[in-house]
Parts: structure tokens; C-alpha cells; sequence
């Protein structure tokens, strides 16, 4: 293993979609991870997720060639992984259920330590109010799967420190991926240009336009997009998509971004995308 890579001890909080798949690409990478979360069984649920994951990872050469996978510890007590030379926060998009863990967690780890949250929307200032050091805070947004995107927007928040940014840059090349800065705003860049259009995408499967598969096909064979709007949205994950669209209809005021009431809908029914096994497409019922 690379003295880059034996340097970076990682905590990650939260075992939903986002927290595993960087858990995965960590241990992937080497990297001895903590994931902590509050619920015993949905640590169970990870750890077979998380094989699952390394094991796709492998299969499509997503990960560094004869790296020896790091060591994984699950725990409900984030104090486990306070030795972290960096903590990455990805609880549920809800700017008070993340102000919560990372004023516990920013209190545990040594000074020094990078406390990032991985969120998609919500301001890193705002945010930085909770921490114990706002100039060691700063952002993340991961894009799903992160062991097979490889770019990952990085959001400095007005009092994140150079220190703090450059921890950061070394242990996303540490994880083979490009860092892009960019400043501190509500839905940062990626976001705010395309959930509003997937929310506009998914209105116009509401009004009877066309249905999500005519609606994909036109972005993907017509504007040449990977996945369509619609593959996307159950990908992110509606729930998530519904609280970024929240986050930035209430701090931008754009109509714009005000979730559609079909997404609503589908949120409400438990029909979250990929991870429930339904959404605007039928997965079988079988969750990714």
C-alpha cells in the first residue's frame, strides 16, 4: 500500500446509500474505514452492502489494481473512530439531523482533523455554526455510486481554512478521485443546475407530456446524457431528491425548485428509486 493511502484513517457517518458507497470506495482504495450510525441493523444491512459493492467495484475494474482492501469497523458510538485523520458526514439530508452529528463528532476528533459533510444542497456555512473548528469544515458532494464517478465537488464555506482544504484534496486523490472546488452556495454547481431540471422533467411526466421512458430516451439518445433525468432521480434517490429541492426552494426562493407533487406522491407510496426497488421504473422490488 502507497504512504499516501496508509496515512488516511476515515470515519464516515451514516450507513444509507451515500455513507456506504464511500465506505466502499475507501476500502477499496485501502483505507481502514469507521462507519457509524445509530441503528445496529442498518450497520448489519451496510457491511453486506458493502461487499456487495467492493465486489461490483472489482468486477468492473473500479478500483486500484493489487490494493488490499482496508479494514472496516461498524459501530454506534462515533468516539470509536475519534483516531480519524478525517470524518465525512453523511446522515439524511436535513440541516438539523446533520448540525446534530457534526457537533458531536467535530467535538471528539483532534484538531486538525477535516470534519466534511457530503451534502447536495445545503450551505456548508450554515452548516459550520455546529462545529467545534469552523476553519477545519467543509464539503463534499460524492455522486452515487462514488467508487465509479470519479469527480467529487468540493465546497469551502467562508472560514474552511487551507489546511483544511488541502487535507481534504489528499484524501479524495488518496481515493483516486478529482477534487473541483467551488464556493459555498445553496445546491453548490451540480445541484443547482440539475435538480431543478429533473423536477421540470418529472412535471412534465405529471402533466401527461410524455412518460419517464420518452422523457429519458430524449436526453440520452437526443441530447447524448448518460441516464436520463428520470434514471437519474431514482438513482439520487427521491427522498433525497425531494429534501434538496426543499433546501433550495426555501434558501433561493426559485418556484423553480419546489418539488413536483408526483414526486411528493412517490415519496409519500415508500417508492424511493433504486434502494426501495421502485420509483419512476420497476427494479423487480429488489433494492440495490
Amino acid at each position: 500500500m502507497s504512504e499516501e493511502r496508509t496515512n488516511h484513517r476515515l470515519m464516515i457517518l451514516g450507513a444509507g446509500v451515500m455513507g456506504v458507497g464511500i465506505a466502499a470506495l475507501g476500502l477499496g482504495s485501502g483505507l481502514p474505514v469507521t462507519l457509524v450510525d445509530v441503528d445496529e441493523a442498518r450497520l448489519e444491512q451496510a457491511r453486506r452492502r458493502i461487499r456487495r459493492e467492493l465486489k461490483l467495484a472489482r468486477l468492473m475494474g473500479a478500483l486500484p489494481d493489487g490494493a488490499a482492501p482496508g479494514e472496516l469497523t461498524t459501530t454506534t458510538a462515533a468516539k470509536d473512530g475519534a483516531a480519524a485523520t478525517a470524518v465525512i458526514e453523511a446522515v439524511t439530508e436535513l440541516a438539523e439531523v446533520k448540525a446534530a452529528a457534526l457537533a458531536e463528532v467535530s467535538a471528539l476528533v483532534a484538531p486538525g482533523t477535516p470534519v466534511v459533510s457530503n451534502t447536495s444542497s445545503i450551505p456548508i456555512d450554515e452548516l459550520a455554526a455546529s462545529v467545534a473548528r469552523p476553519q477545519e469544515f467543509l464539503g463534499t458532494h460524492f455522486m452515487n455510486p462514488p467508487y465509479l464517478i470519479p469527480t467529487v465537488e468540493v465546497i469551502r464555506g467562508r472560514r474552511t481554512g487551507d489546511p483544511a482544504e488541502a487535507a481534504l484534496v489528499s484524501l479524495l486523490t488518496a481515493l483516486g478521485r478529482t477534487p473541483l472546488v467551488v464556493a459555498d452556495s445553496p445546491g453548490f454547481v451540480t445541484s443547482r443546475v440539475l435538480h431543478p431540471m429533473i423536477n421540470d422533467a418529472i412535471r412534465t411526466v405529471r402533466e401527461g407530456t410524455a412518460p419517464a421512458e420518452t422523457v429519458d430516451a430524449l436526453f440520452e439518445s437526443g441530447l447524448g446524457h448518460r441516464t436520463g433525468p428520470l434514471r437519474t432521480a431514482d438513482l439520487i434517490g427521491l427522498d433525497n431528491l425531494a429534501d434538496s429541492l426543499r433546501v433550495l426552494h426555501e434558501r433561493t426562493g426559485d418556484p423553480g425548485c419546489e418539488p413536483d407533487q408526483l414526486l411528493l406522491d412517490k415519496v409519500r407510496a415508500g417508492h424511493f428509486g433504486r434502494k426501495t426497488g421502485r420509483g419512476f421504473y420497476d427494479y423487480g422490488g429488489n433494492p440495490s
